[in-house]
């Protein structure tokens, strides 16, 4: 079983993912913002990262950076989910490792295509 983990400052989206990626047969753990999903990933590295960028203590995007300096942080892959839609912020995730960029508010269709496309189902 693939695992992933959300990282979202907002209890609910990462309900509603957990919900979602559980039933596209995903092992989900969740993180509170970048410093606790970086803890998390030096402990247990996951296959994907369902990443929020606006968090307190660590951003998404610092959080990202600092993933893919560590050993084994460029195997995970990297889903950005956020409300920042426009094309600096899309470019600057891209250059800084993302694998994929979506818009919230989500739906189980749009992560299972986003899944899908960069090969996890």
């Amino acid at each position: 079983m693939k695992s992933c983990l959300v990282v979202d400052d907002s209890k609910v989206i990462r309900m509603v993912a957990r919900r979602i990626l559980e039933g596209l047969s995903f092992e989900v753990d969740e993180a509170v913002d970048g410093k606790d999903a970086l803890d998390h990933c030096l402990e247990s590295m996951p296959d994907s990262v369902l990443l929020d960028w606006n968090m307190p203590i660590m951003s998404g995007i610092e959080f990202l950076r600092e993933l893919r300096k560590t050993e084994g942080g460029d195997a995970p892959v990297v889903v950005f989910c956020t409300t920042e839609n426009d094309m600096e912020h899309i470019r600057e995730a891209m250059e800084a490792g993302a694998n994929e960029y979506i818009m919230k508010p989500f739906d189980s269709d749009i992560l299972e295509a986003k899944f899908t496309q960069v090969g996890l189902i």
